[in-house]
């Protein structure tokens, strides 16, 4: 399941084994300098990598990279960006039964509890 409708990045989970994106933020968008909601930090997503076995749909492991968007161009998050993404989806994960471990190659990885499919590798 993914979802899109939010502008800033939220929890995942994983259910029977099974992808829940809740909300993926937007990967490129036209909102920077609009004022208002800037603690969902709008600017930062993250790009997806989730491996899956085609036979059952089970997610077998999921990478992401963090990003910010500045001026309609793509960037590798800063770490400011990072932190707030990595404590951010920690924090919404955790009723979730999932977690975010970095990585040595600038991406995060999703763990999660067994119970609630397969556990992340």
């Amino acid at each position: 399941m993914h979802g899109h409708s939010s502008h800033h990045v939220k929890g995942i989970e994983v259910h029977q084994g099974k992808l829940i994106l809740y909300g993926c933020g937007d990967f490129l968008n036209d909102y920077e300098g609009i004022e208002g909601e800037e603690e969902y930090r709008d600017d930062l997503a993250l790009m997806y990598f989730p491996t899956v076995d085609l036979a059952t749909g089970r997610l077998l492991s999921l990478a992401m990279v963090p990003t910010q968007t500045r001026h309609f161009r793509v960037n590798r998050a800063p770490d400011e960006g990072e932190r707030w993404l990595f404590k951010s989806l920690n924090r919404e994960g955790q009723t979730l039964g999932t977690q975010v471990e970095r990585g040595t190659d600038y991406r995060f990885r999703l763990r999660w509890r067994e119970g609630r499919g397969a556990a992340g590798s």
